[in-house]
């Protein structure tokens, strides 16, 4: 029987030689035949048209099955694949003649077009015509299907062509990637080719794998600050014992320093470790051993469970005590950020925002388990309502405070703060509901001193603090326009405090005040104006019969100085307003009061806001029992109208009085560093100013009515005081004068310098004509100054030299005599500096006659090395009696710190005429450590005479490095130790600002300022920061644009407004940043000098929530948003701040 009985009929084909395999052979299938088609698939190219695809699905079906098709089926194929193979045929001629020329063989393995090089040799032409005429058996054999082991010639590679349509192609629109042979090619080289002779040439799809350009992540990305703000993995390292010998290298630890475990009958080669061991004996690891290792999570979470414990603890054994509480509270930002009890995730901002508000909900149950325990604590309460404005509503809030202000009325500190926050309060600010909060303040502390609120006893410092309250009133009314108010408040006080009759001096403050509103609503002179006699006579008068009426002189009457409000009508509205606005703020800070002489009654006055109730300051008289407040008082008013008294407001309102930035202000400072007068306000301004951020820091002069209210002040309170005080109130008034002289040299307006120098001299005269002034070297040493200003040189020496031939024989001992010396040698050192090292010759004679307590009188020559060497002795005595002095059990009065610090600086001058800045500088090293080591070392008094001692070194170096050629090293490092020591000192960092411009690379600038800041709690540090970072800016702007087209490239600065910007958002955050007007202003200045008005207008209203009654802030928006001017002022009659031209008065004047 046949293998295939269904081909037992067919002939065997005749071979001899295969007779043993009879039992295998299938008569089906031709030798020959096979052997053909193996030939014709070697060299037949293959069609790009078909390519050659293996199904697993269907295979090729052999004429048998076409038989049991239908007739009309196998037709209809026949006639399709004969059409197929001659459009097959045509293709194939075709292309063998385009490639026939330059082209190379064709690889016989390769299955499709895609993977055939483009540049492949095609067959001949003889070639396909020899395939186009192959015999019908072969065709026909070509469409069965072959046995492998049925081929005798069975060549390496044999494959099968499929050219019958897959239709599963066309159900599944693709191939399946798993029947389809892919391969990567690694390089372009080929093996077997000589890469120096030999190349191919790839231009197909490039197999290189494309590279994903991935975004890179930036430092200050969210997912970059999410990963600098996790914590780090602690490592922990068992201590090494240090061996005495030194090593050539540094042992590193691990697990191989463990001591091999011993050899055993289950470990005889010792090479098994512990576990395995146990495991041999049948045997499990320890309990302690077999616990994983804690994670760095799950420690952290335990250390600080144990700390929390521990708190617990604390505050069960000691609930009373504050601090505790406090730090408790404050450890619980230290657990939200710490991963552990509270923390999350990362990328869940919702549940970080509820887990927040968890921790605030936690402190605030600690604070008030706190206040339970501390029912009394003002800290505690405080802390509780600054947690709650997180999430309480204003309307809450504010009845909180309301209710710890009623428990602690006699607490001046948190009066204050109580006042800071209804000042800062937008929705709910007006000036009259502020006002009358600073009314009730003060009359509620004036109840508690005098006794009438019996359940709360008076504080220490109150009066201090109500002193300071009252400044910070006066200047909340100046900044909001109300100038006229805070005139009248200090007019009152004045009269209340050193006219008081004696008939009332023993009336509580509540009596008192109700006498002194008749003197107030009769109409009678007040401080400053002219007639002025005070409360007492008038008081006095009344009792005896009358007032006697003096009658003007027609020659002193003066109308009022009125100018133009508009000169020129062609300019802006807005521009128009402004200047009209600015320019009644100069002329109308006085409170308008009708004039008898001329029958002038209130129905007279054109602005009725100018007059005055008394209602409006009747709460806020208090009384000053100090002498020392007494003066302060006067001296607040003064450096209030303008006048530089060096007076400087407390530290608990210097910033929210602070709105011009004339702290920066570094021309006279840079001009004369030994001998400039600072004239600066500390940033404050005075009344009647509300000039543009960065405009003209000279003021101009008040107006001729200002003048002669700042005389009548000075006539009036001269005679009140005696002694220093009154000495101190001339050199106030001549100080003053001498202001408008600089100002007048600064502007070179000559025509007007020469008139007030004759003023300001005869004014000197006088003063110096009175009896008790006669002695004073302090007003005999600004009269010399004004001569050398005016440039009078001789004049000036000869007052010098006869103030100090008055002197006697008290020489070192005189503190204003040392600083009559002083001013006169540095002087003479600016007019003529050391030059290769010759000294000036004047100034070494002053000094050495200081010392020797002798008259330096005009004698020619340099002195002689003895007078030099005798009064360097005397120096150096001096200095060390005052130190010891200093160190006793006893240090003395304040006087003691004046005279050390005159003699310091005399010292110090003499050294560096003589010896050199090093000798100087050696002096100040002295000083600083023997004051320092000394055992009163933390008093106020004594830290402020180390920082003028500290500002005379860095004024000689920077004198020396303007003479001569000096490094700024021993400069910057003398103005970095004292700003660390002394970060308020605005003249050091105005010095420190000026240096550290001049160098290009800003990073040590950059880290100092980081590092006081970080530290200090000083506003000043931030502001120069940003002045520091904005100097910058205008010289790279300057340097890079040329007439605002052109772009120079020279000093390429990245992220200078970024970083200028993110310094005023950390200022603004500080404790002092956001509530000062000039901060606010600055920021505002910037964000409109990059041009961008929408970011300037949400700076401007969140400026407005923070300080709504500044009205610089409302005049600079105005001039920044002039579309916006409407609305800007109707926000500021809405919160009642001072506007003195409305607008419907502007359209009738531009109508006129």
């Amino acid at each position: 029987m046949a293998l295939f009985p269904a081909f037992a009929g067919v002939a065997e084909a005749p071979d001899s030689g295969r007779k043993e395999l009879d039992w295998l052979s299938n008569p089906s299938f031709c030798v020959g035949t096979i052997t053909s088609l193996s030939r014709r698939t070697e060299e037949a190219p293959v069609s790009e048209g078909s390519p050659l695809t293996r199904s697993p699905l269907k295979s090729e079906p052999s004429d048998e099955s076409d038989s049991n098709r239908k007739p009309k089926e196998a037709g209809r194929k026949k006639k399709k694949e004969k059409k197929k193979r001659r459009q097959r045929e045509h293709h194939r001629e075709a292309r063998s003649r385009r490639g026939r020329s330059g082209s190379r063989e064709s690889e016989p393995g390769a299955g499709s077009e895609r993977d055939r090089p483009p540049g492949g040799v095609r067959a001949s032409k003889g070639e396909s015509e020899k395939l186009n005429q192959g015999n019908n058996a072969a065709a026909d054999t070509g469409r069965h299907c072959v046995w492998l082991e049925d081929i005798q010639a069975l060549t390496g590679e044999t494959f099968r062509m499929d050219r019958k349509p897959d239709p599963a192609n066309w159900e599944y629109k693709s191939l399946y990637r798993g029947d389809i042979a892919r391969y990567k090619r690694k390089g372009d080289s080929c093996l077997g080719l000589n890469p120096k002779k030999q190349c191919v040439s790839w231009e197909g799809t490039s197999t290189e794998k494309k590279r994903s350009h991935k975004h890179i992540e930036r430092y200050f990305t969210k997912k970059s600050v999410g990963l600098m703000s996790e914590a780090g993995l602690s490592v922990s390292r068992q201590p090494v014992a240090l061996s005495s010998q030194p090593l050539s290298f540094i042992p590193v630890g691990g697990v191989d320093d463990a001591a091999p475990p011993a050899a055993s009958w289950l470990n005889p080669l010792g090479i098994y470790d512990q576990a395995t061991t146990q495991w041999l004996q049948g045997q499990g690891p320890s309990e302690q051993e077999s616990r994983p290792p804690d994670s760095q999570p799950d420690r952290e979470s335990t250390l600080l469970k144990a700390r929390v414990e521990e708190f617990n603890r604390k505050v069960r054994e000691n609930p009373r005590d504050t601090e505790l509480w406090m730090a408790f509270v404050a450890f619980q930002d230290e657990v939200m950020r710490s991963p552990g009890l509270y923390a999350v995730e990362e990328g869940e901002p919702e549940t970080r925002k509820r887990s927040l508000r968890l921790v605030l909900e936690k402190k605030l149950a600690i604070l008030e388990r706190a206040i339970e325990s501390n029912p009394s604590s003002v800290d505690l309460k405080l802390a509780k309502l600054k947690l709650c404005a997180e999430f309480w509503e204003p309307a809450t809030l504010l009845k909180e405070w309301q209710k710890l202000i009623f428990l602690h009325p006699n607490n001046t500190a948190l009066w204050q703060k109580y006042l800071l926050f209804c000042q800062s309060q937008f929705s709910t600010f007006s000036v009259s509901k502020i006002q009358s909060l600073y009314g009730k303040c003060l009359s509620t502390l004036s109840a508690v001193r005098d006794g009438s609120i019996v359940s709360h006893p008076e504080l220490p410092g109150t009066e201090e603090a109500m002193f300071a309250l009252f400044l910070q009133q006066c200047h909340f009314l100046r900044q909001a326009g109300h100038s006229e108010k805070a005139v009248c408040l200090f007019q009152a006080m004045v009269d209340f405090t050193f006219f008081k009759p004696d008939s009332v001096k023993g009336l509580p403050t509540k009596g008192q005040v109700e006498f002194f509103e008749p003197f107030w609503d009769s109409g009678e002179p007040r401080a400053g104006e002219k007639g002025a006699r005070g409360w007492r006579a008038w008081m006095h008068q009344q009792e005896w019969g009358g007032w006697v009426a003096v009658s003007p002189d027609d020659e002193d009457e003066e109308l009022e100085d009125e100018e133009q409000d508009i000169r020129d009508k062609t300019l802006p509205r807005w521009r128009i307003w402004l200047a009209a606005e600015r320019s009644r703020d100069r002329r109308h800070w006085r409170p308008w009061r009708p004039d008898k002489a001329r029958k002038q009654t209130e129905e007279d006055c054109e602005d009725p806001e100018r007059q005055v109730l008394f209602d409006d300051l009747g709460q806020s008289l208090i009384r000053l029992s100090s002498p020392d407040l007494q003066f302060q008082l006067i001296a607040a008013f003064l450096q209030f109208l303008g006048v530089p008294s060096g007076f400087s407001p407390p530290a608990s309102c210097l910033y929210l009085a602070m709105d011009e930035n004339s702290i920066f202000d570094n021309e006279l400072y840079d001009e004369k560093p030994l001998t400039f007068l600072d004239l600066s306000c500390s940033g404050v301004g005075c009344v009647g100013r509300m000039d543009p951020l960065g405009g003209r820091r000279w003021p101009r002069g008040p107006s001729r009515e200002g003048e002669e209210f700042i005389r009548n002040v000075f006539h009036m309170v001269l005679p009140l005081f005696a002694g220093r005080e009154r000495s101190q109130l001339c050199v106030f008034w001549l100080r003053y004068e001498i202001t408008k002289v600089i100002w007048c040299l600064h502007t070179k307006n000559k025509k007007r310098l020469k008139s007030l120098g004759k003023n300001c001299k005869k004014l000197a005269k006088n003063l110096l004509k009175e009896p008790d002034n006669r002695n004073s070297a302090c007003l005999w040493q600004q009269y010399a100054h004004l001569e050398w200003l005016l440039g009078n040189t001789e004049d000036a020496r000869k007052v010098f030299e006869a103030a100090l031939g008055t002197a006697g024989g008290r020489g070192l001992a005189d503190t204003e005599l040392c600083e009559l010396g002083l001013l006169y040698a540095a002087l003479e050192a600016e007019l003529a500096p050391p030059v290769g090292g010759a000294a000036p010759v004047r100034a070494v004679r002053v000094l050495t006659g200081l010392a020797e307590r002798g008259p330096s009188g005009p004698c020619p020559g340099q002195p002689s090395a003895v007078h030099v060497l005798k009064a360097r002795k005397a120096y150096e005595h001096a200095l060390q009696d005052c130190l010891a002095e200093r160190r006793g059990p006893d240090p003395g009065l304040p006087d003691c710190l004046s005279r050390l610090v005159s003699l310091v600086k005399c010292f110090m001058l003499f050294q560096y005429l003589t010896v050199g800045v090093g000798a100087a500088a050696r002096v100040y090293e002295q000083v600083f450590a023997g004051l320092r080591g000394s055992v009163s070392a933390e008093g106020a008094g004594l830290e402020g005479a180390l920082e003028a001692v500290a500002l005379m070194h860095t004024s000689l170096l920077r004198f020396h490095g303007r003479v001569a050629a000096y490094p700024l090293a021993p400069l910057r490092e003398a103005l970095s130790e004292a700003l660390r020591l002394y970060p308020g000192n605005q003249l050091l960092w105005r010095s420190y600002v000026q240096i550290q411009s001049k160098s290009h690379s800003a990073s040590r600038t950059r880290r100092f300022f980081h590092a006081v800041t970080r530290s200090a709690k000083h506003l000043e540090p931030w502001l120069f920061a940003i002045e520091a970072e904005r100097m910058r800016k205008r010289l790279v702007d300057a340097v890079q644009r040329v007439d605002g087209r052109e772009v120079h490239a020279t000093l390429p600065e990245i992220g200078l407004t970024h970083r200028i910007r993110a310094l005023f958002e950390s200022t603004i955050r500080s404790a002092h940043g956001s509530q000062c007007p000039l901060l606010w202003r600055m920021y505002l200045n910037f964000l409109v000098s990059l041009g961008n008005k929408e970011r300037s207008k949400g700076v401007f209203y969140k400026a407005l929530q923070n300080c709504p009654w500044a009205k610089a802030l409302y005049m600079d928006a105005v001039e920044y948003f002039p579309d916006e001017m409407q609305e800007v002022v109707d926000l500021m009659t809405e919160k009642e701040l001072r506007v003195r031209l409305p607008l419907e008065e502007l359209e009738l004047l531009l109508e006129d």
